[in-house]
């Protein structure tokens, strides 16, 4: 079981690539609980923590499409090592202004739709990248994996990020983000790298044409990227608000608020391992969808939830069953897709994906003021049952896979 469970880790690149990545991801998210933290100290307003969440993801949604033409016309380690750069330069430089106590709410702001604009360009070469690194029957055991060190860092990060940030200040978590990124930069230098990119005179714009007319041949293909979309501006906002939940409904601070973290990120790794346990498994779309309900059942309950207690058993679940989804959906588009197709279909994906999050969170940012943030993510978690329900009971094109 422990072998099958970890089985993509017989490859050296990808065991590269994992512990680079999770360093860095450890950094991410200690700085993004200082900047949301920081951010609701600052303004005190709910609004600018949706706008600032708004920020950093609205670049994948336009971006990404010219990053996935890029990721399949050129080495994906160089456009990788290029938007981790600017990431690192990016975490530096408000880690000097807070330290200098210079910092200012629309330098943070700017920080984000930089950061975003690197992360467009860097998200599809590192979709891309991870299938080329293993065979393809343990692929889906890899993005599980994947999922597994991105949510590690979401409960080791935050530990971290909150204690640092109360006792040592933020200008810690911003700096030792930007030291993290170093760790990738390693891995990539290491890896052997077999995929060659074509030599085309195609215009960007016909890549990106390439690039949607295999997804619209491919029939579940748009079915997957809609539900992405669907799912990540549905239940991602339940993450974002959660200082807001830490501070105005539970009374606490920041170490209330990292323990409300601390929790989803456990159920997101334990999801993660049992579907790296799983491995290749039949019916993912029907699983998927399964999850995508309980999903939506768990926000509505944490939304519902006065007990810090019970709304990190809430949480934990929620994360579990969310991994779940994710990682079925990710394997099943990148199942589907051809290695030279890889970069433009997982840009669109990534569209959706990283695309649901800045709408997600501003509407919900928008609307907390005037209805509650637990009325507003109860609504979000019953959107999500019913988006679950239609494509796993009438609209069946997902549920066939």
């Amino acid at each position: 079981m422990l072998r099958r469970t970890f089985k993509a880790f017989q490859y050296h690149d990808f065991r590269l690539l994992w512990f680079g990545a999770c360093t860095s991801s450890i950094g991410t998210w200690m700085q993004e609980v200082a900047q949301n933290w920081l951010v609701l100290e600052m303004t005190n307003s709910a609004r600018l923590l949706g706008l600032d969440a708004f920020l950093g993801d609205i670049p994948i949604f336009l971006f990404s499409l010219v990053g996935g033409v890029f990721a399949d016309r050129m080495d994906r380690r160089k456009l990788l090592m290029i938007s981790q750069i600017i990431q690192l330069a990016s975490a530096l430089t408000l880690a000097a202004l807070i330290a200098t106590h210079t910092v200012k709410i629309w330098h943070i702001l700017i920080s984000s739709f930089v950061v975003g604009t690197a992360q467009s360009f860097g998200g599809p070469a590192y979709s891309a990248l991870v299938p080329s690194l293993v065979e393809k029957e343990d692929l889906p055991n890899a993005i599980a994996l994947n999922s597994i060190q991105f949510n590690l860092a979401r409960v080791i990060g935050p530990v971290l990020g909150g204690l640092a940030f109360r006792y040592v200040g933020a200008a810690w978590c911003f700096g030792l983000n930007a030291l993290s990124f170093v760790a990738v930069i390693v891995s990539l230098l290491s890896l052997r790298i077999n995929f060659k990119p074509p030599r085309t005179a195609d215009s960007i714009l016909t890549g990106m044409k390439q690039g949607f007319g295999f997804i619209r041949r491919q029939g579940a293909m748009e079915m997957l990227i809609v539900i992405a979309f669907g799912m990540t501006a549905l239940a991602i906002p339940m993450i974002t608000f959660l200082p807001v939940f830490a501070k105005n409904i539970f009374r606490g601070n920041e170490l209330t608020y990292t323990l409300l973290l601390v929790a989803s990120g456990l159920g997101s790794i334990t999801g993660a391992l049992t579907v790296a346990a799983l491995g290749n498994v039949p019916n993912k779309g029907r699983i998927a969808l399964s999850m995508l309900i309980a999903l939506g059942a768990g926000i509505t309950g944490f939304a519902s939830s006065t007990s810090v207690v019970m709304s990190c058993i809430l949480l934990f679940i929620s994360g579990g069953v969310m991994m779940c989804a994710f990682a079925m959906i990710a394997s099943l588009v990148q199942l589907i897709t051809p290695n030279d197709m890889r970069g433009r279909v997982m840009s669109v994906y990534n569209v959706a994906f990283r695309g649901g999050m800045p709408f997600g969170s501003v509407t919900t940012g928008w609307l907390v003021p005037i209805f509650t943030a637990p009325s507003v993510l109860s609504i979000n978690g019953l959107v999500l049952v019913s988006l679950g329900a239609y494509f796993l009971f009438v609209q069946r094109k997902v549920a066939e896979l």
